[in-house]
């Protein structure tokens, strides 16, 4: 087999932003502190354990892609399997005996040192012909060895105590097979899987996952890309490949098309879900490690926390110190970006986008000449209702919407008859007596019902 690890990084260059985030998602949560209990059960996206825990721990120790692939005559396909190597660190204070015993915190001024496990970035970067991976396939075994690191930590040159970082021997395997499928067009079904290959054994005794995850592959994703050719959406296949498509089975993992501008070839399997071409928000200032929150509520509550919170979190980790700091320093225009924004509105031109007039678009109530909103009127139990009509809240019937039944039996005025485009017709009303009426009128905010769900109010009967 014809292999190489010198893989050009340019393809994976919009893709490695994604994957990054993805690597990254969930490492250290606010408040960015070890103390935290958020930050006590740490990892849980891609980990894969060593065999000995998976019997012990119900997790997996393998991953599995497949995927459907189209490539050129001589194509080679570049893998990069990516993940976080869990690196513990511990704190000893230097002591005027000179002895280091193991702390659980050192002052400095600037941060407060704690225990915490550090991710080191690993990755393993192959380039095949698509042609070799045919049959048989390959199996390409990895290894990082045990390590240890020590720092000294001092304070104007005054020696305080050390940190010791250890990580113990990780061994996996990546296995990549190709089988050409028969059909109307040439595809290719690729099957990438990885796995942890530790020989790690728990220690006799209660054993717990924290023993576990120094052997661990964590967040582990690949990187897929073809020089020759394009991978086809699992998402959105053609329909020519659906079928082949849905006998694929991804295990542990998903892959999308993330390639630039469109393209489709580059993929990235992910242990989590996202859509094809996924893309960082362009206003985000930078990353915050928690994307089940928004960045302006993250950047305003780091910002806020006490001068001691911030001097753990700095002291906590290296990422968790740059977040305190970019929490810091936003500029006032970039909180503002953060606010929000609108992506799907658009500017509209030509014929298509007007009514005959050219003056209304046709999902305005004006662009169609056959209603009117304002004089428009429905029969209700033998009474024409339109505009300035009173009528009594009955929304018992439908019940789709909870809040709507603490309207039971209120009075309301109709402020317009609206038709919508499959042609139901909707009262868009105001309730007698709140204080908000007149801000809603305004502002064009109505509460909406269908006929069925008012009656005339008594002195419209009559």
């Amino acid at each position: 087999m014809t292999a190489t690890t010198e893989v050009d990084d340019a393809p994976f260059e919009v893709a490695r932003r994604i994957a990054d985030a993805v690597l990254f998602e969930g490492y250290v949560l606010y408040p960015y502190r070890a103390s935290a209990a958020k930050n006590r059960l740490r990892w849980q996206f891609g980990v894969l354990v060593p065999p000995a825990w998976e019997e012990i721990g119900g997790e997996h120790s393998w991953q599995r892609t497949e995927l459907l692939m189209e490539p050129r005559t001589g194509a080679r396909l570049t893998v990069e399997l990516r993940f976080l190597h869990a690196v513990r660190r511990t704190v000893q204070e230097l002591r005027p005996d000179g002895s280091t015993p193991t702390v659980a915190s050192l002052e400095l001024p600037d941060r407060v040192l704690v225990p915490w496990d550090e991710g080191a970035e690993e990755r393993v970067r192959l380039s095949f012909p698509v042609a070799e991976l045919l049959g048989d396939g390959v199996t390409v075994p990895f290894n990082r060895p045990a390590a240890t690191e020590t720092e000294l930590v001092s304070t104007a040159g005054q020696p305080l105590g050390r940190l010791i970082r250890r990580r113990e021997r990780v061994e996996g395997a990546l296995r990549l097979t190709a089988v050409e499928l028969p059909g109307p067009y040439p595809v290719v079904r690729l099957t990438a899987e990885v796995a942890n290959s530790s020989d790690w054994e728990p220690a006799s005794g209660p054993v717990d996952r924290e023993a576990a995850l120094p052997r661990s592959l964590v967040a582990a994703h690949l990187l897929l890309g073809l020089d020759g050719g394009s991978f086809l959406s699992m998402t959105d296949p053609p329909q020519w490949a659906a079928g082949a498509v849905a006998e694929c089975r991804n295990l542990r993992t998903w892959p999308v098309l993330a390639g630039a501008d469109g393209r489709a070839d580059v993929v990235l399997s992910s242990p989590i879900i996202l859509e094809d071409h996924p893309a960082i928000a362009p206003e985000s200032p930078g990353g915050f490690y928690d994307a089940t929150e928004i960045d302006e509520i993250l950047a305003l509550r780091t910002s806020a926390l006490t001068d001691r919170e911030k001097r753990e979190a700095r002291g906590t980790d290296e990422r968790a110190g740059a977040v305190i700091d970019l929490a810091d320093s936003l500029p006032a225009e970039v909180m503002e970006r953060l606010h929000g924004a609108v992506r799907s509105l658009r500017d509209v031109t030509g014929p298509t986008a007007a009514a005959p007039d050219g003056d209304t678009p046709w999902w305005d109530p004006g662009g169609d000449r056959s209603v009117d909103p304002e004089r428009d009127r429905v029969p209700i139990d033998g009474r024409q209702i339109g505009a300035g009509s009173r009528v009594v809240l009955r929304p018992g019937r439908r019940r789709t919407d909870a809040q709507d039944l603490f309207l039971q039996g209120r009075t309301a005025l109709v402020e317009a008859v609206l038709h919508d485009v499959d042609g139901t017709v909707h009262l868009a009303v105001t309730v007698e007596g709140d204080p908000g009426a007149d801000l809603w009128r305004e502002q064009g905010r109505f509460l909406y019902f269908q006929p069925d769900e008012v009656a005339p109010a008594p002195e419209e009967v009559r």
